[in-house]
């Protein structure tokens, strides 16, 4: 199945902010977004101006790490899924790495964030860079959420089950093919972990199923589900 996809590349210097479609897709993996009567990147828990509010020790808690930093897997963060929430002006990024070199074939998996983002750090990574994000949780597999049967089509990553309900959903009014979604079977970001994907202009329709893990949606007019 031919996949174009949206890589996001690190450039040398600081804050890395390229988006790229190419035949390649993102990185390595995905989770969903937010609850309520339409999901959105709004979700408080993660935001870094949440996080040392007057919720004291329980707030702190729920922060598994900072938004900003090198990390070293085992040591400073332990394996497993982190979300980050409420990233409004792209400028999120984060990066797996099999090492600490910081040179291109380092990266196993990558992305650049509006909205929400999930992440499965894996035990084999070494090293999770994250710039200019909030701040991440960890995600408890077990958790249940009220699911949304519309989203907000910049709002980046929503849970399957969780954050949005599967079903047929549509987006209206994409005026370039800057509108890109994807199908995704994990939150690891690599090609594997692709289902399906496509850039739009004009309307798309994409079937979501409970099988799905997560639904990326990057540029797109909002999504509501129509069967």
């Amino acid at each position: 199945m031919g996949m174009k996809g949206k890589i996001a590349l690190g450039a040398v210097a600081g804050i890395v902010v390229i988006g790229v479609v190419s035949a390649n897709s993102g990185s390595d993996g995905k989770d969903g977004g937010d609850k309520g009567p339409s999901a959105s990147a709004a979700h408080q828990p993660g935001a870094k101006n949440g996080s040392k509010s007057s919720g004291g020790a329980k707030e702190k808690k729920k922060a598994a790490f900072d938004g900003d930093g090198n990390f070293v897997v085992g040591s400073d963060i332990k394996p497993g899924t982190y979300r980050t929430s409420g990233n409004t002006d792209g400028m999120c990024y984060w990066e797996r790495a099999k090492d600490a070199e910081h040179k291109m074939d380092s990266i196993l998996a990558n992305d650049n964030v509006t909205g929400t983002s999930y992440v499965t750090i894996k035990a084999s990574d070494k090293l999770f860079k994250s710039s200019g994000c909030s701040d991440w949780e960890a995600v408890d597999p077990k958790a249940k959420g009220s699911p949304a049967t519309s989203m907000d089509g910049d709002g980046g990553m929503f849970k399957v089950g969780t954050d949005i309900a599967p079903g047929t959903y549509k987006s209206t009014g994409n005026a370039d093919d800057s509108c890109y979604w994807e199908r995704a079977k994990d939150a690891a970001h690599g090609l594997n972990s692709i289902i399906a994907n496509d850039n739009v202009t004009g309307s798309a329709v994409v079937t979501i199923r409970s099988s799905d893990a997560y639904f990326k949606t990057t540029g797109c007019g909002d999504w509501k589900k129509t069967a």
